[in-house]
């Protein structure tokens, strides 16, 4: 009887990769999340050699209840856990999990949903707005407003914790910006990535705006899980979807 280890080394060796290879893609993957060519790097080649294994990565990971997304338009990888929400994909019937539910604070999706207002609105003005790999240039200015006006929540007040939020939203790919960004540079540009439509689906979206819902700070909530509608003291349930989506990924960071 053949092996389950032998099954994948055969695979591995019709696609020309190695096993250290096939263990580099899947350790990203489960520790950051998502794998996205535009980083270009090791994540590029990373990206290139996943895409060769497509169908035995699928296969592997939903052995433990796992899904792997590719967008292929926007060349990335995006690993979600057990009873994920998936915008754009039907539901899954597996209990979510909570130990893998990454821990974000309100900060950050307040901020994300920001972001995916204002990709939405691009999308809506037509594709002159986006450039030829699917994102959006903005200056910091545009999402402090755009927080303040449409989600109703302010950004940190410091400096460093704005910062601190600008590089998590970096690690987690959701938007890009160089070594030379500056927020007081009404010339200093960030871009936001399209992986922000496989974290919040346009219903979600709208139905934080329809609601009008404040996030309401609290000490305990910075570094606490989100955990869908059941965060307490926080979004009202129906937008607390906007967070299952964001949290679904796994619990590490992905590397700058």
């Amino acid at each position: 009887m053949i092996t389950l280890f032998a099954a994948l080394q055969l695979k591995l060796d019709e696609a020309s990769l190695t096993l250290d290879q096939f263990k580099a893609i899947v350790i990203r993957l489960y520790s950051a999340g998502v794998i996205l060519r535009a980083e270009g790097g090791s994540e590029a080649r990373l990206y290139d050699e996943a895409r060769r294994i497509e169908p035995l990565l699928n296969e592997y990971f939903s052995l433990a209840g796992f899904r792997l997304i590719h967008n292929s338009e926007f060349s990335y990888f995006r690993l979600f856990a057990p009873g994920s929400l998936i915008p754009g994909i039907a539901d899954d019937a597996a209990e979510p999990v909570a130990a893998l539910r990454a821990k974000l604070s309100r900060d950050f999706v307040a901020a994300a949903l920001a972001l995916r207002y204002l990709y939405q609105q691009a999308l809506a003005e037509g594709s002159g707005s986006l450039t030829d790999e699917g994102e959006l240039m903005i200056r910091f200015d545009e999402l402090a407003i755009t927080l303040v006006t449409q989600i109703k929540r302010a950004l940190p007040e410091s400096a460093s914790d704005r910062e601190k939020l600008l590089r998590d939203l970096k690690r987690h790919r959701i938007i890009h910006f160089e070594s030379n960004f500056s927020m007081t540079d009404e010339s200093s540009l960030m871009v936001i990535r399209p992986t922000i439509l496989t974290l919040i689906s346009d219903d979600t979206l709208q139905a934080v705006l329809d609601q009008d819902l404040v996030p309401e700070p609290s000490a305990e909530a910075a570094e606490a899980p989100l955990m869908g509608g059941e965060l307490e003291g926080g979004l009202q349930a129906k937008s607390l979807e906007a967070e299952s989506f964001i949290d679904s990924e796994v619990d590490q960071e992905p590397e700058q």
